[in-house]
């Protein structure tokens, strides 16, 4: 008599803390080397790289990719596309000290561009008199 066949149970996504990319691509029906290309299109998708140079994915990384395969797959949007589209709510934000470096640098270059018109107005003046 026949046994019947055990039945493997895919395991849901949030039983692991990090993935690697063959996981991913079994997890998600994209392949390696699509994902691996996504990675060059896509600045918001950046797994993280383990100490022996692997790529790493979390949760959140494979949502993001299921994201872009709907988008691009189902939804027939352009590579453009998606990246407009997701490309939105991952804005980089600049750090508080690299921005305010930044600011005071062009008001540097502000007071000392205003410095000069003064002098030059000053000069003119005098020649006037």
């Amino acid at each position: 008599m026949k046994q019947p066949q055990r039945i493997r149970k895919k395991k849901p996504v949030t039983e692991k803390l990090f993935y690697k990319i063959g996981e991913v691509s079994r997890i998600t029906g994209v392949e390696a080397y699509v994902l691996r290309y996504w990675e060059t299109e896509f600045p918001f998708l950046k797994p993280r790289k383990s100490s022996s140079g692997q790529r790493v994915y979390v949760k959140k990384d494979i949502e993001l990719i299921d994201q872009i395969k709907n988008l691009l797959y189902n939804e027939r949007y352009t590579i453009e596309g998606v990246r407009k589209r997701l490309g939105e709510p991952h804005l980089e934000i600049v750090p508080l000290k690299r921005q305010e470096k930044a600011e005071h640098d062009d008001m540097s270059q502000l007071r000392q561009a205003i410095t000069k018109v003064k002098f030059g107005l000053r000069e003119i003046l005098r020649q006037l008199s």
